[in-house]
């Protein structure tokens, strides 16, 4: 005999888990203790529930072990929804596990609002954003279902998976053994056929121009070594999405750079000139593509891997369709297409090579007053080696980012791609820390975003956690406003009028965090050395730009996606 919430803990230990994330609440109390006494498991307490929902999306992404994190019924579970939603979209395993009131104070059928205090039906608020989500309601069927639980969520396309346990269930004994050595069946979506092979063989024998484009499929995936291989053996060059800024090193002379609405210029060109893509674990969004698909499939042949099958020929018909995870799709490449010979592409690599040159990112704002972000983002790097991850919040920052940060072989790009959620940065900044101690890892946010969890820095200097805080300061919601500047006249409601931000620097300290503010371009370099005078030691810089700085490139919307602003103007109101 067990108790069930000391079975749930050791249970959690044998999947890998080695952090628990949660602010406490009566209604998981019993998990609280039952993990207090099993040790094992780090309980890291938050100090809001969606806080502790990113952490766990960031530990589950970095690790593929699922993150877990917990609340106490009503308010904790309902605060864990963006959290879980983030988690859905951007394909990253987690679990969560909700306290729930007794059974006998559940309301049932009964034409009733509530029954008992904090009762909320979680489960079918989540279940739109989750792979499953069960509630407990006997004490025989937890082991199983925390089984289905762990298993569900990284089978296929990741993703979470949530638990509502009444706390009489919590409190019960369960009549099993404790959980023992786990082994599970490894499951794979079907492989592509061969007429399919022969077709991609003779369609890369006939390209002149061939990409690939990367999404963050390929580490959900677990398979980056094998597409390295892949790249390299055929001399392919890659582009990547948003999420996938981390795929490719950014020295690798294979890697191109980023497409989409906020592309790397010269990468949108060499989109837009080639003959055959590959996609390989990305949904070819309108980030991605932009407004004008007809342009993006254009004459090319494109080909799309996805473990989805939903997600090929959506948005951009007529593509080649292979529907299969990317480790078993890439590993049959190598057999079926990595002696191909014939294929010469030096002369467009060359030619990606030059458009690079002529549309560098260091170009785009050349003429700005004051701090260059783009400039900037690549001093960061250059200070940055010792960091293991770069956690990336929502808005101009995040683009700027993504555009201009030199992530290398040994790190990490987190950021909130299809929730898009302000106030990801920080707590999943806690979940990255966790996950890769003692490395150092670094926080890049918007002034607005920043303030949306700001409360993490209370997590971060109790748990003396090596988080290099950066916070680009446009003293607005840049983002918001630069759409405002396209298509309301200038009027800046809520985004700068009637919006302000604290001292950043003095809100750190009053946490315990040494904090510095630099506004020109002189300062940069005795920053960033401040920024990282203790790399075990947390400590925030706060950037100051100039308010009206836009993010260029960006697609003229409603344009092909070589057509960018500030030189092309959109011809509609963009709705994404």
């Amino acid at each position: 005999m067990i108790k069930a919430t000391d079975y749930i803990a050791r249970y959690m230990y044998l999947r890998g888990v080695r952090t628990v994330f949660e602010l406490p609440g009566g209604m998981i109390t019993h998990l609280l203790n039952s993990l207090y006494e099993f040790k094992k498991i780090r309980v890291l307490s938050m100090h809001h529930e969606q806080a502790a929902a990113f952490a766990a999306d960031a530990a589950g992404r970095l690790t593929g072990v699922p993150g877990v994190a917990m609340a106490t019924s009503g308010p904790g579970a309902i605060n864990l929804l963006t959290g879980i939603g983030s988690c859905h979209f951007d394909s990253s395993p987690a679990v969560f596990i909700t306290g729930q009131v007794n059974r006998h104070e559940l309301r049932g059928d009964r034409a009733i609002r509530q029954l008992g205090f904090q009762e909320s039906d979680i489960v079918a608020m989540s279940k739109p954003i989750t792979k499953a989500s069960w509630q407990v309601n006997t004490p025989d069927e937890l082991p199983k279902l925390l089984e289905r639980a762990f298993d569900l969520a990284v089978t296929g396309r990741p993703g979470p998976v949530l638990l509502d346990i009444p706390m009489d269930i919590q409190n019960s004994m369960l009549n099993v053994a404790e959980p023992d050595a786990i082994a599970h069946a490894a499951t794979s979506t079907p492989m592509a056929s061969r007429c399919v092979w022969r077709q991609l063989r003779e369609e890369l024998v006939r390209s002149k121009r061939p990409l690939i484009l990367v999404g963050a499929g390929v580490r959900a995936g677990n398979a980056l070594e094998q597409l390295h291989t892949f790249v390299r053996r055929l001399g392919i060059p890659v582009v990547n999405s948003l999420l996938a800024v981390d795929v490719m090193p950014y020295n690798d002379p294979l890697r191109v750079g980023m497409i989409g609405s906020y592309a790397n210029r010269w990468a949108n060109h060499a989109l837009a000139n080639s003959d055959l893509l590959l996609v390989l674990g990305s949904r070819l969004d309108i980030r991605q593509t932009g407004n004008d698909t007809k342009f993006f499939k254009g004459d090319r042949v494109i080909v799309h891997v996805d473990c989805e099958p939903g997600e090929i020929n959506n948005r951009i018909p007529d593509c080649i369709a292979v529907n299969s995870d990317l480790r078993p799709f890439l590993e049959a490449a190598l057999e079926e297409l990595g002696n191909l010979a014939g294929p010469n592409w030096s002369t467009w690599r060359e030619e990606i090579e030059g458009l690079h040159r002529k549309y560098d990112d260091r170009l785009e704002l050349a003429e700005l007053p004051g701090i260059n972000p783009n400039v900037f983002m690549h001093q960061l790097s250059s200070v940055s080696a010792s960091a293991g991850a770069y956690l990336v919040d929502v808005g101009q920052h995040q683009m700027w980012a993504a555009q201009s940060i030199e992530v290398r072989g040994d790190q990490r790009w987190i950021t909130s791609g299809g929730m898009g959620s302000m106030g990801f940065a920080l707590p999943a900044a806690i979940g990255a820390a966790a996950s890769l101690a003692p490395r150092p890892v670094v926080v890049i946010a918007g002034d607005g975003g920043f303030q949306c969890n700001l409360q993490e820095l209370q997590t971060i200097i109790r748990n003396r956690l090596p988080v290099k805080i950066v916070v680009i300061n446009n003293h607005c919601h840049g983002m918001v406003r630069q759409f405002q500047q396209s298509y309301f006249k200038e009027q800046y409601q809520s985004t700068l009028w009637g919006y302000s931000a604290p001292d950043f620097p003095r809100v750190a300290e009053a946490f315990g965090i040494r904090g510095l503010s630099i506004s020109n371009q002189d300062q940069v370099d005795g920053g960033l050395r401040s920024l990282w005078e203790d790399p075990a030691e947390p400590a925030l810089i706060d950037v100051s730009i100039d308010t009206f700085t836009n993010v260029y490139p960006k697609i003229a919307f409603g344009r092909p996606m070589n057509e960018m602003e500030p030189e092309a103007k959109p011809i509609a109101m963009e709705s994404t």
